[in-house]
């Protein structure tokens, strides 16, 4: 039995309480508690651990994987907002996972009471972005006597994306003829990135942010102000230390909003020569290559209206002939093809757009 169990900061022994919630709903008590800083974790992204035992996950796709026993399983989280989802897979069945509607505040959610007896992998994964907010990871309730097993192995192929809505997976989940502004239906795990580091066994980081450009933004922050954040809540003064994982692919996907903004909108004055569009667009690929000096990085743009025509891809066709001119021979470009679908590419077409990526990732990187 699935359910949904509450858990607020003014009860004066809150984890008694979730216990005795988490035995009232299942005929195995969960009476095990696991906390955050538990060595047997395997955490994947951008997560601030100043507080060791509350990690904060901000990025889409930032995860949390481990190895457990026993037949129940609890999830801890306290969300800044109340908008964030999470796909919570349990053995490996993606294509069926436990999806996590984050209420505000302190909450323990029951995953499942009915598992079968034995050990079950675990997967915690942020469906949303840093504009749903926030969510920190409180811990495990397990069954009595149950605990963690041995982690998985990290994955030694490192990625990293650099992109916008469509690198989050906003509203890939929604119907082709309806909206997609919802955050229910915005899915990192689906978008064309995951699916591409999973074809490959790649461990991903997504610095991405629905309605951001390289020289404007539907909002008053870019990417080069965002870019380098620890957390994604925001223009904020948080900072990630690129010491601390290098990626061996890093894969830039953006000026759509530029595209849109600058040329339909007209919200950027005076309107920027075609040599400022491709120098605003260098400059962050240099800023990028600055902290990966051996990276390989590929500079894409799709499956959006950008790709409609050449005007945009030859912007950022131009900007890498102008660093390989000066020595930087680790450039790529790729490009998604635009379909005539005028909204956010639903899951199909992050699924090819992820086919035609892990073919080329793989020639390239030699990654079989």
């Amino acid at each position: 039995m699935n359910a949904i169990i509450s858990r607020t900061k003014s009860l004066g022994q809150p984890l008694l309480f979730a216990f005795l919630l988490l035995s009232l709903c299942s005929p195995a008590a969960a009476s095990s508690f696991i906390t955050p800083d538990h060595s047997q974790f395997l955490y994947t992204g951008r997560i601030d651990f100043s507080n060791a035992k509350s990690p904060t996950l901000s990025w889409p796709g930032s995860s949390i994987k481990a190895n457990f026993s026993g037949k129940s399983l609890a999830v801890v989280l306290d969300d800044s907002t109340g908008k964030n989802f999470f796909n919570v897979i349990i053995d490996g069945k993606d294509s069926h996972p436990f999806v996590l509607q984050a209420k505000q505040g302190e909450h323990s959610y029951l995953i499942s009471s009915s598992l079968t007896d034995g050990p079950h992998s675990l997967e915690i994964y942020k469906r949303t972005e840093g504009a749903e907010g926030a969510s920190q990871f409180k811990g495990l309730l397990l069954d009595d006597k149950a605990g963690l097993l041995a982690p998985p192995k990290r994955l030694e192929r490192r990625m990293e994306i650099y992109g916008d809505s469509i690198s989050s997976g906003a509203g890939n989940e929604a119907a082709d003829n309806a909206e997609d502004d919802l955050a229910s239906e915005k899915n990192n795990y689906l978008a064309y990135g995951a699916i591409t580091a999973r074809a490959l066994n790649a461990e991903l980081h997504t610095i991405s942010q629905s309605g951001i450009g390289v020289m404007i933004s539907w909002f008053d922050f870019i990417m080069p102000q965002f870019y380098d954040q620890l957390s994604a809540v925001g223009n904020n003064n948080s900072s990630w230390d690129f010491s601390s994982w290098t990626p061996h692919l890093v894969l830039i996907n953006l000026m759509q909003n530029d595209k849109w903004l600058i040329d339909n909108e007209k919200r950027l004055q005076p309107m920027p020569t075609d040599a400022q569009r491709i120098a605003a667009y260098q400059q962050f690929i240099s800023t990028i290559r600055s902290k990966y000096p051996k990276a390989q990085i590929i500079c894409a743009l799709g499956s959006m209206d950008a790709t409609e025509t050449e005007q945009w891809p030859n912007y950022v066709r131009q900007a890498v002939k102008n660093l390989q001119a000066q020595g930087d021979t680790q450039l790529d470009t790729v490009f998604f093809p635009f379909t005539g679908y005028g909204k956010h590419p639903r899951v199909a077409q992050h699924q090819a757009n992820a086919e035609l990526l892990t073919a080329f990732i793989r020639k390239k990187m030699q990654w079989y």
